[in-house]
């Protein structure tokens, strides 16, 4: 019997973000399927996918040419894509025919520019589907005129069998996110500062560290030159580019507190794809046991219930707020992380993302 095939172009594979993992968990549940996989990408990122996302997949992945960096004819395309049952696509804005049998599109930014429909992007669109990972990035998308199905992302099984209540919690703060200033920008200048502004108003965090961690670019590094000089010399501020994932889930279990602030500032209705989309850090902040803040816009806003599974803020002054109260309340710490726990079980886990996967894609 003939094995099925599906294939994946991203341009943005080598980025190795939330983005990349969220597609090629899509792939990996295809794998299970009994389908294989080809990548258009011009490089072998099985390793980088191992350590970056600790996705691993059972049948090595076939990296194929990438027809479409190549400029390879339009006839060419078709006729190599012809061959797959499946074919996805995330998007930078442009668009192309495809003969595969199903053709899905990963609409990642809730931006209007990449999603114009002209006359010829409809006729390249006919047979195209759109999917999505949040209700925000779906609803800016249907301001497009976009009609997309909602698959939301899951969480490693590390993160959602973790029993936080195992945990010995340090005075750290943790944030996550890949050190860039553009798009959703983490905002980690804006973390060191209301961190340093949090030390020295309030005694109760005058022990604490903040710990800084995320996927560095080599064209990102004049931005993280530059948090090293806000940082100057203070040592309760670490900055940790590039951590593999077995390091970045040891600082989970150790963080007290996560904090998130893309989006800080931006009128979400405005600028969609300033703010977060989705916010995987913070939900895998959540099931370790780490209270959780975000700011109150985009994907945290639909995953978090203010007070109850975490805390949402429109500026740094409502942060240090809530911090300060939640400090002095080591019962409602304890009720909040169990509803977070049971919040990431009944909506995050791999069993749910492949149910979901099989039921609206397949």
């Amino acid at each position: 019997m003939k094995r099925k095939k599906a294939a994946l172009y991203n341009p943005y594979l080598d980025t190795l973000g939330g983005g990349e993992k969220y597609i090629l968990s899509i792939l990996k549940v295809l794998e299970d399927e009994g389908y294989s996989l080809d990548i258009f990408w011009n490089e072998n990122l099985q390793d980088d996918f191992k350590v970056k996302f600790n996705l691993s997949f059972d049948y090595r992945i076939n990296f194929v040419p990438n027809i479409f960096a190549n400029k390879l004819g339009l006839i060419k395309k078709l006729i190599r894509l012809k061959k797959y049952d499946y074919f996805f696509y995330v998007t930078d804005g442009s668009y192309f025919f495809s003969s595969a049998k199903k053709n899905f599109i990963y609409a990642m930014i809730p931006q209007p520019s990449l999603y114009k429909k002209t006359r010829i992007n409809k006729l390249k669109l006919a047979n195209y589907k759109f999917i999505t990972h949040s209700k925000f990035t779906q609803k800016h998308l249907s301001n497009s005129e976009i009609d997309s199905i909602l698959l939301y992302p899951y969480l490693d099984q590390e993160f959602v069998l973790a029993e936080p209540v195992s945990f010995r919690k340090e005075k750290i703060i943790l944030s996550v996110g890949r050190f860039f200033k553009h798009l959703h920008a983490k905002n980690q200048d804006k973390i060191i500062k209301g961190f340093k502004e949090l030390k020295k108003t309030d005694k109760s965090f005058r022990d604490y560290k903040l710990i800084l961690a995320g996927g560095l670019k080599q064209e990102d590094m004049s931005y993280f030159n530059r948090l090293k000089k806000i940082v100057k010399n203070d040592r309760s501020i670490l900055l940790k580019p590039n951590v593999t994932f077995h390091e970045l889930y040891d600082l989970y279990k150790r963080a007290s507190f996560y904090w998130h602030f893309s989006g800080l500032g931006v009128d979400e209705n405005t600028h969609p794809e300033e703010v977060e989309h989705l916010g995987i850090t913070p939900l895998e902040g959540m099931s370790m046991g780490c209270l959780t803040f975000c700011v109150n816009s985009g994907g945290p806003k639909e995953n978090i219930q203010d007070g109850k599974t975490g805390f949402l803020f429109v500026t740094e002054n409502e942060l240090f707020k809530k911090m300060k109260i939640i400090m002095n309340k080591p019962q409602d710490q304890t009720k909040i992380r169990n509803n977070a726990k049971e919040y990431i079980l009944d909506h995050f886990a791999f069993t749910k993302f492949k149910k979901n996967v099989r039921e609206l894609i397949l």
